[in-house]
Formats: C-alpha cells, structure tokens, sequence
C-alpha cells in the first residue's frame, strides 16, 4: 500500500496549504462565530483584567464546573484537585502516556485516531487493538492489560459507548486491577454521550482517568482547553507528569470556556448541530450520485467517512487526486494504527466547515473518484 503520513502531518499540511486549498481535515470547529460567539469573544479584555484580578483557582473551578455540566457530567470531580486544565487533550494524552508504568500492555480501541496510539508507543507501553466489535460484544481484555483506552464517542465511526457498555468495562476492569482511560474530545457533540461517566465509573469502583477537550466544539482558533481527571483510586504519578509538562493552562481561556459553555447549553449545541448535520446530508447527497455511502450513517459526530468500494480506487489515490483539485481530507488507513490496510476503504471529510466549503468539497470529491474509476 501506498506509504501515508500520520494523521496530523496531513493536518498541519492543509493548515499550512500556501495556496489556500479546501480544509477538511481536522476535527475542530473551522467555523464563523455565531453572534452569540462574537458576543462573548467582544468580551476577552474583560477576562484579562478578570485574570489578573481573580484568584486562578476560582477561574478554573469555574470552568470546570459550567464546562462539564454543559456536557451533562454532574459528578465530575470538580474542586478536588483531580482536574487538571491542560492546553489541549494531546498534551493530557501524553500526560498519561507518561504516568503508566513503561512497558505496561494496554488495549486501545480500533481504528481510533492514530496520535493516540502514537503517543502511548512513544512513551515505552506495548499495544494490543480493542475492536469497536469486541467493545460491543463485551468482550473485555484480561491481563497482563493494565490499561484499557476507549474514545467515546469514537473517532472516524462515531460510536459511542454505551452506559451499560461502559458499566461493564469498568466492573471487570475493577476485579482485574486495570484502568479505564475514556478519551471523551467528542462528547460535547452528541447528546448520547453525555451521560455521566463518572458516576458510571466510580459506582463500579474502577480505576479511572478521562479526558475531556473543548477544541471540537468552538470556532476558538486553537483557545482551547483539555481537561486531565483521575479517579480517587490512582496511584499513578499523573501530578507529577503535569508538572513536567506545563505551569499551568491560561485563566483567559479557562474564563473564554466558561462562558462559551453557558451558551452551548442555550442554544450553541442546537445551532451547531443543525449545521454539521446540514453537511452530512449534502455529503450522503453528493457521494451518492457515484454509488458511495457514508460508512457510518448513523454518526453524530462532526467528521464523517466515506466506504470505497473493494473495485474502485482507495482512499490514498483518492486522497492524493483530491490534493491535487486543492481539497484536504483524510484517508483512512492511519485510524486504522494496528492494521493499515484495513483502512483503505474509508476516507474522512470533516463537517464542522461552513456550508459552502463542505458543498465544494464534496462536489470535488465525486469529481475525483469518477476520474480515478475511469482511468482504472
């Protein structure tokens, strides 16, 4: 197969596209601000002064509290101390990577995105997959896994982990010794995700971390944060991995968050929904005109992939062709980290775009693969 970049390099290329090329990469919200948005941004001087006025405990707590309660976790344990602000949920992934023991053997489901696993290789810990499969049926990894990751929802296919789902990893993974690591960057865009993790984890007596992100939701242009909580029950040295890695986040995001959270419960959510939805169904649309289907119709997250089928061009060509016509997207076979090939038959578009710039793209894309079929 054709040799691809990780995920990321591909990201950092359309960002830095001299030539102004369609953006579709990425996760994170390449949006207008809404008015309501605008609103709150027209407020930033106002946070400043704020920052250097107001104790930075009390900005934190503050965030954390409106943020996770935007996203329906009422039991997070906001105030104890076990929330750790980071600048982005990469560094929080590192962060964890660096408190589990070197040369651990974890499980980390897939396909999921490919930094992840990256990340926990490069810090010394032995991999094994989850399958999105073995997750659904229950089928828990047993030791010497230390550590189990799941995303959720899970990132390309959308899939969340359902509450029982959940319950039952954490129940076996509390009568094996083992850690629950939830990457939850998705979870402010889907109602279905949202129920409480935390109390789900704790009532089942689990040792847990989680990961939490904002970047996914707003158009903040990197004002991000990543939230770092670990359960009571941890041993692992996740303070002392923070303190290698940075002071602390910024008190004018932390406020920026705050206030963007209280807008997505009234009404930012909805909003921003009926817009990635809105694309979705001018992508199923465009690529059906070529007999395509989106692989996971029922995502409801704001990416979306993209089946090939097995006679046609895959995801690399197309992804390649695509370039060429000034249009970034993202093949699939790095989601895929413990079996490239596996991915080759999906491609990821990004939704959370304005409605023109997916239109485009999506136009473009069936543009390319009717050129790839026909010189096939």
């Amino acid at each position: 197969m054709t040799e691809l970049a990780n995920l990321t390099t591909m990201e950092v290329d359309a960002l830095t596209d001299l030539d102004g090329g369609l953006n579709l990469t990425d996760g994170h919200a390449r949006l207008y601000l809404s008015p309501e948005q605008a609103a709150i941004v027209d407020r930033i001087p106002e946070m400043f002064t704020a920052a250097s006025c107001r104790p930075f405990p009390r900005i934190e707590r503050a965030a954390h509290a409106a943020f996770l309660r935007a996203i329906g976790q009422h039991t997070a344990p906001v105030g104890t101390g076990r929330i750790l602000s980071c600048y982005s949920s990469t560094l929080a992934t590192d962060i964890v990577a660096r408190a589990l023991p070197a040369g651990a053997t974890i499980a980390v489901l897939h396909p999921t995105f490919d930094n992840i696993a990256d990340l926990f290789v490069t810090r010394g810990l032995r991999l094994v997959p989850l399958s999105e499969e073995a997750l659904l049926d229950r089928d828990w990894p047993g030791p010497p896994v230390s550590a189990i990751v799941v995303t959720h929802p899970n990132n390309p296919t959308g899939l969340v982990t359902p509450e029982g789902h959940l319950r039952s990893l954490a129940e076996h993974a509390a009568g094996h010794g083992q850690t629950v690591i939830v990457d939850a960057s998705f979870r402010g865009q889907v109602r279905d995700a949202q129920y409480d993790t935390y109390a789900v984890l704790d009532a089942a007596g689990a040792d847990w971390i989680t990961i939490e992100d904002t970047g996914k939701l707003w158009p903040t242009h990197e004002l991000k944060i990543g939230l770092l909580a670990y359960s009571e029950r941890t041993t692992l040295p996740i303070e002392r991995a923070f303190s290698e890695s940075l002071l602390a986040a910024s008190p004018v995001v932390l406020q920026l968050v705050e206030a963007l959270a209280a807008d997505w419960v009234d009404g930012g959510y909805e909003r921003a929904r009926d817009l990635v939805e809105r694309n979705r169904t001018v992508v199923r649309e465009s690529i059906g005109e070529v007999g395509l289907r989106l692989a996971d119709p029922t995502s409801q997250i704001s990416v979306a992939r993209i089946g090939l089928p097995v006679d046609g061009p895959d995801s690399a060509a197309l992804y390649q062709d695509m370039l060429e016509r000034g249009v970034h997207v993202l093949p699939c076979a790095p989601f895929h980290w413990a079996d490239p090939k596996s991915g080759l038959r999906f491609i990821r578009v990004s939704l959370a775009r304005p409605f023109e710039t997916v239109q485009k793209a999506a136009s473009t894309l069936v543009e390319s693969y009717r050129h790839l079929s026909a010189a096939a």
